[in-house]
């Protein structure tokens, strides 16, 4: 089976979408942010990835990726702290 006949629930929309879908609906550029969080037990996303972009598309996918949660979170106390030790 091609990827792109390939189905699976969006965690963004709500419903069912292809992994075409997934390949247009990022911001302009191509391939959604989610696109290895949802795809990795489907199938093996990454090496389709690794085969089917260049260096940079990859750099660039890579970048669009938000931070974990807890990462977020651990900064936000960070600079609270700061900004309460400056006051």
């Amino acid at each position: 089976m091609r990827p792109d006949d390939r189905e699976r629930r969006c965690p963004r929309i709500g419903g069912p979408v292809s992994f075409a879908y997934c390949r247009r609906s990022g911001e302009g550029d191509g391939y959604c942010f989610k696109v290895l969080d949802c795809w990795w037990e489907i199938f093996d996303v990454e090496r389709h990835l690794r085969e089917t972009l260049s260096e940079v598309q990859l750099a660039a996918l890579a970048a669009k990726r938000p931070k974990p949660k807890v990462t977020s979170l651990v900064e936000m106390i960070a600079a609270a702290q700061q900004r309460c030790k400056r006051d």
